[in-house]
C-alpha cells in the first residue's frame, strides 16, 4: 500500500528542489522531516509541508501507523516555465525564465525483517 501527495506549479526550479529531496529519498517518515526541519534551502519547507500531507494521506485514507512510513519514491518534474523580459542596454531586452515544479512524495510502509 503507498500513500502519496503532489504539490503542483510550486515557484522554485526542480534543479534547486532536486537538492532537497535527494537528501529524504529512502529514509523513515520522521528521520526525513528532521532533516527537512534542519536543511538551510529555500525548497525545505515546501517538501517538508508536503511530507506531512503525505504522512496524513496514509493515515486517513489507508489507515497506516506513521511510525511504520518509509519515504519510498520522490521526485522533481518540471512544471510550466513563466516568461518575463527584462530591459538591457540599447534598447534590447532579454527573457527571464522563472521555472516551476510539480514535487511529488510517495510513502509506504516498511517491511518487516
Amino acid at each position: 500500500m503507498q500513500a502519496k501527495a503532489v504539490a503542483k506549479s510550486v515557484r522554485i526550479a526542480p534543479r534547486k528542489v532536486r537538492l532537497v529531496i535527494d537528501l529524504i529519498r529512502g529514509k523513515e517518515a520522521g528521520e526525513a522531516i528532521s532533516i527537512l526541519k534542519h536543511t538551510q534551502r529555500g525548497a525545505s519547507p515546501v517538501v517538508e509541508k508536503l511530507l506531512n500531507s503525505a504522512v496524513a494521506n496514509a493515515e486517513h485514507n489507508y489507515e497506516m501507523n506513521p511510525d511504520n512510513l518509509v519515504v519510498s519514491e520522490a521526485f522533481v518534474n518540471e512544471g510550466v516555465t513563466l516568461k518575463r523580459f527584462r530591459p538591457r542596454a540599447q534598447g534590447r531586452a532579454t527573457q527571464i525564465n522563472k521555472r516551476t515544479s510539480h514535487i511529488t512524495v510517495v510513502l509506504s510502509e516498511k517491511k518487516e525483517g
